[in-house]
Parts: C-alpha cells; sequence; structure tokens
C-alpha cells in the first residue's frame, strides 16, 4: 500500500524522534550473509494486471512511473513480507521459473522487487511469494503456451536471487516531493549488484559529518535535519553484502522538489 507525499513529513519526523532525535554518523547493523547466487528454493507465483502488462501502477517501493518503462517495464514483481523486509528488499533482483515441463520454459524469468503482496496461499508470515506482472508471468511458459500458464493462475516455481544489472544507468536519487530545507526524502532507482539498500547517509556542503538517514518506507529515506546546506553526498550501504558506495556532490545546492539527480557511478552488477 502506497502512502501518499503529504503525509511523508509526518512520518519522517516520528521516526526522527521515536529514534533519538539526532542524526547518527554510525552506518545501520545488518547481517554480512552472502547472498546464493545460484541455489533455488521453492516459492508460489499468481499474476496480476492485463494479461501482457506490467503489472502494478506504482507500488509500494514508491518508484511510481518508473514500472511502467524500461529497464523495469512488465519486469516488475511484488512479494511476500519475507522478501519484501519492510520495504528494505525493494530494488532487489530474483530469477524465477516455473516447473511443470508440459508448459513451463527452461529459462528463468528476471523479476524486480517493486511492490509487497501477501503471503499467497499460505497463512503462514514465512512463505515465499511472487505476485508477477502478467507479461512476466507469461515468459515463463514454453512458445506459444502464455495464455495457458496464466489461465493455471497459481503455480509452483522455484526462485534464486540475481544481481540486479540496468545498463547503461547509473544511480539515480529522486527527491520526494513536499522536501524543504529542514525535511529531505530521498527515493534511490537503478542500483545495479544487489539492489537493496539497508541504509543511507547524507553529508552537506563543506561537511566531514555523515548524518544517517531515516527508512521511511519502500525506497524512501529522510532526514529531519536544518537548515540543510546543498550540494549534498550522499552514501549507500547494501543490505545484503554491506557493499558502501558514495556519490560527491550528487544533489545540487540549488535542488528542488520532484527533480531526479543522477550519480556518475554504480555498484558493481554482481552479487
Amino acid at each position: 500500500m502506497q502512502l501518499f507525499p503529504v503525509i511523508l513529513p509526518t512520518l519522517c519526523v516520528f521516526l526522527h524522534l521515536l529514534r533519538g532525535g539526532s542524526g547518527s554518523t554510525t552506518p545501520s547493523a545488518h547481517s554480512n550473509q552472502r547472498v546464493a547466487v545460484t541455489r533455488w528454493l521453492p516459492a508460489t507465483a499468481t499474476w496480476y494486471g492485463s494479461p501482457e502488462g506490467d503489472g502494478s501502477s506504482g507500488g509500494a517501493c514508491g518508484y511510481g512511473s518508473l514500472v511502467d518503462v524500461k529497464p523495469f517495464k512488465a519486469r516488475v514483481g511484488a512479494v511476500s513480507p519475507i522478501l519484501f523486509k519492510g520495504g528494505e528488499g525493494c530494488g532487489a533482483c530474483y530469477k524465477v521459473r516455473c516447473l511443470d515441463k508440459t508448459i513451463c520454459s527452461k529459462r528463468a524469468v528476471t523479476i524486480i522487487v517493486t511492490d509487497q503482496s501477501p503471503s499467497g496461499p499460505s497463512a503462514k508470515a514465512n512463505h515465499t511469494h511472487f505476485d508477477l506482472s502478467g507479461a512476466a508471468f507469461g515468459h515463463m511458459a514454453i512458445p506459444g503456451h502464455n495464455g495457458v500458464i496464466r489461465n493455471r493462475g497459481l503455480l509452483n516455481i522455484l526462485y534464486g536471487r540475481t544481481a540486479c544489472k540496468y545498463r547503461g544507468k547509473n544511480i539515480a536519487f529522486h527527491v520526494n516531493a513536499g522536501s524543504t530545507d529542514y525535511w529531505l526524502s530521498l527515493l534511490i532507482e537503478y542500483e545495479d549488484g544487489e539492489g537493496d539498500i539497508g541504509s543511507m547517509h547524507i553529508r552537506q556542503a563543506g561537511s566531514k559529518e555523515w548524518i544517517a538517514m531515516k527508512h521511511i518506507w519502500g525506497a524512501n529515506w529522510c532526514i529531519v535535519e536544518g537548515p540543510l546546506k546543498g550540494p549534498f553526498s550522499v552514501k549507500l550501504t547494501t543490505l545484503s553484502n554491506n557493499k558502501t558506495l558514495s556519490a560527491a556532490d550528487v544533489i545540487p545546492s540549488n535542488w528542488v522538489p520532484k527533480a531526479t539527480y543522477t550519480s556518475g557511478l554504480n555498484f558493481s552488477p554482481v552479487l
């Protein structure tokens, strides 16, 4: 479920107060467990939207209209809470393939986490489920069986984590609507490699201090501080393997809400 931009400042302030009211310069602690690249695990899958459609319009990660255009187009996936991880699983990439040899292709389809789904047919909170766009679901079929596979509705599948690869793209930061010199909210886009973000820090003009941002929802982070002075440098740390990347002065001093600022770098497209 998406949150409307008008309530984001309130949520960010609440998290700021809840966590102590001051920005920490220490990155968030997350598991350093390696991501298994070739390990296939069981799950279930359904599809939604139009049969050849892109799936969700926007989604709980907050990517908005990006899901309707390449490289997201027709590759979007809503995942159950165990993979959504409260929004920190947004942007992660998975390969999925179905098992019925009479209708399923041997090739796997790569999807990007852009939304959250329920736990699927199981009431168990730890059940892994994918709700795919109609196009992605159909691509798991052997040629000519796209409609047949969609008519099944629910499939047993295998899934595995894979590296995100946004060819020709670098990491970008979208300044969310409502941002001010005292409340700044950013949406992260196009992270190669692991795709998920576990912590995010910002550094103001003329400062050496990295200030921790708060994760508010989906792929959105914020900071309550001020007055904030750009240009801003941003440091990202991945959730899965704690890889770090710093984009110097990526958001200019004359930044404006609703604008997107692209860095000149990205993570390595491997896990």
